[in-house]
């Protein structure tokens, strides 16, 4: 690839990105918000959360060792820290960083 087509990737990405993030205030702008919207601006964050939880733990073995315990701690770690602090990038990042620790270090 030549750095014309690069730079033309980067372009195109760049306006999608813009195009799509200033949509929602283009359809709303003069009406009331419908009630669809808000409803899925409130419940589809936790939707998608128990989704990647799943996703992330599909592939846990218990009958081989290290037997699911760095996920185990790591998911536990995770919900106690958004307890306390209630605070998502806290959460996931100390979760990701326990992880990554107890199986590249640990076991």
């Amino acid at each position: 690839m030549g750095n014309a087509h690069v730079i033309l990737m980067i372009g195109v990405m760049s306006l999608v990105t813009v195009l799509l993030r200033i949509f929602p205030f283009l359809v709303f702008r003069e009406k009331k918000t419908p009630a669809y919207i808000i409803f899925l601006g409130k419940y589809l964050p936790y939707a998608i959360i128990g989704m990647l939880v799943v996703y992330c733990l599909k592939d846990v073995s218990v009958a081989y060792a290290p037997f699911g315990i760095p996920e185990l701690i790591s998911v536990v770690l995770v919900a106690l820290l958004h307890f306390w602090k209630r605070n998502t990038l806290i959460s996931i990042v100390c979760g990701t960083v326990c992880y990554m620790i107890l199986t590249q270090v640990v076991f």
